[in-house]
Parts: C-alpha cells; sequence; structure tokens
C-alpha cells in the first residue's frame, strides 16, 4: 500500500529524484514514489547535486594529470554515463518534433518517434561542444566542482519550473504519469538551486540565475506556442539549453575577470 503523499517534501524523494532522472542504483519505494508525483520534483536539483559531486570530485582529483580540454571531455562521458543520456535524448526529440512537424499532433508524434533525425544530430553536436567549451574554460580557471554545482542544481530546478507554469501536451507520456508540480515545490526547488549557486559561486551566481531564468523562459514559450504545452522532452532540452547557456555565461565571465 502507498503511504500518504502529503506534505511538502519528504525523504522518499529523494531517491524517487535519483531513481528517475539518473541510472544510479538507488532503491526506490516504487509505491511512495508514485503516490508522491511531482511533488518529488523539488528534489530535483538535489539530484544535480549528487552529479556534480559524483563526477566533479573525481575530475577534480585528475585535474594534475589530464589536460582540461580532455578531463572536459571525461566529464561529459561521466556525465552522460550516469544520466543515461535522458537529457540529450530529450533535447534531440524536442529539435526533430519542433522543428520538423508543421502542426502540434505532427510534432507530437514526432518527438515520440524513438529515430533521430537531422535537426536532433545537429542539436546534440551543438550542445556537446558549446559544453565542452565551457567545462573547459572552468577547468582552466580552477572552479570546475563549484561550476558543476551551481550548472547542475540550476539546470534541473529550470525543468521544475517548466513542469509547473505549462501544462501537459499530451494525454500520455513520463511528464503526464509524472504530473505537474503545485508552486510549492517548484519554490523551493528554485530556492536550493539559488542557495547552492550563490554559496558555490558567489555574486557572479546572479548572472547565472538570471541567464537560466531566461533560457527556460524561452523553452517554455516556444513549448507553448508549437506544441501547446511540456513533455518530458521538453523538460529534458529545459535541462540541456539551460547547462549550455549557465556554461558559456560563467567561461565568459571567467575570460573577463
Amino acid at each position: 500500500m502507498a503511504k500518504s503523499d502529503s506534505g511538502l517534501m519528504s525523504l522518499t524523494d529523494i531517491p524517487a529524484a535519483l531513481g528517475l532522472l539518473t541510472r544510479l542504483p538507488i532503491p526506490v519505494d516504487a509505491d511512495n514514489a508514485i503516490a508522491r508525483g511531482a511533488k518529488a520534483a523539488w528534489a530535483y536539483p538535489l539530484v544535480g547535486l549528487v552529479l556534480a559531486l559524483l563526477v566533479g570530485l573525481p575530475a577534480w582529483a585528475l585535474s594534475d594529470v589530464v589536460t582540461p580540454a580532455v578531463l572536459a571531455a571525461l566529464v561529459l562521458v561521466a556525465l552522460i554515463v550516469v544520466t543515461g543520456a535522458l537529457h540529450e535524448d530529450g533535447l534531440a526529440d524536442t529539435a526533430d518534433g519542433l522543428w520538423g512537424g508543421w502542426e502540434p499532433a505532427r510534432r507530437l508524434e514526432i518527438m515520440k518517434d524513438s529515430q533521430i533525425g537531422s535537426y536532433g544530430v545537429i542539436a546534440l553536436i551543438l550542445s556537446l561542444l558549446l559544453r565542452w567549451l565551457g567545462l573547459t574554460a572552468v577547468i582552466e580557471a580552477g572552479l570546475l566542482l563549484p561550476a558543476l554545482i551551481a550548472v547542475a542544481m540550476l539546470s534541473r530546478a529550470a525543468m521544475v519550473g517548466v513542469m509547473t507554469a505549462l501544462p501537459n501536451a499530451r494525454d500520455g507520456g513520463l511528464s503526464k504519469r509524472v504530473g505537474r508540480p503545485e508552486m510549492g515545490a517548484a519554490g523551493l526547488a528554485i530556492l536550493l538551486a539559488v542557495v547552492a549557486v550563490l554559496l558555490s559561486i558567489g555574486l557572479s551566481g546572479v548572472t547565472l540565475i538570471l541567464v537560466v531564468t531566461g533560457a527556460a523562459l524561452a523553452v517554455g514559450a516556444v513549448a507553448k506556442v508549437k506544441i501547446g504545452g511540456q513533455t518530458g522532452d521538453i523538460l529534458g532540452a529545459t535541462q540541456q539549453i539551460s547547462e549550455v547557456a549557465t556554461l558559456l555565461t560563467l567561461a565568459t565571465i571567467l575570460g573577463a575577470a
């Protein structure tokens, strides 16, 4: 029997979020996770924190052994492996669907197709290239771990914001099954990310927060116009675009310092 799903937070929300957004072998109380649904979205930024530490600490230990460019590539590979390329898949499907169809129903059909098209390939190549460039810059500046914390937490808070703001675009799918977070869960997710960014990056984090907000608003606006709402793929694209925007902004800040 599922436990009560009342309350803003539950400790079971953290393993549920990790089980949903990563490939980590985390034991999850499936009944309670289903009962909680989107209420667990407040913990999505904590998934980002776990990923940043899990990947960032070994990378920091290797920083004196390999070049920044090679280390940035290894970080990307590690993140993709640990998350199962979940968000990359969402970005590719979103690019194919939103720009490959002429009407909402056809766009959603394309997004559901497991095959990848030209738009998806291009989106993945550009995302990986820009993330690699951004990571290389922060590694050269000696800020890999705080940068990873900021980027991973902010980009996943952006997902929660889009989940909350937009209706589900289709009747089925992962996003529909999870549901839409309430304002309390969304506010807590954003608060966790904002505090973590300011603690790890300092006042420069304000710029990152504004950039991620703009990126999430842009993705949400395009999704609303083209398919009438959000899907799991849209949320994955939100995370990826927010990550790219944050890394490039941070690299620009470091370059101007």
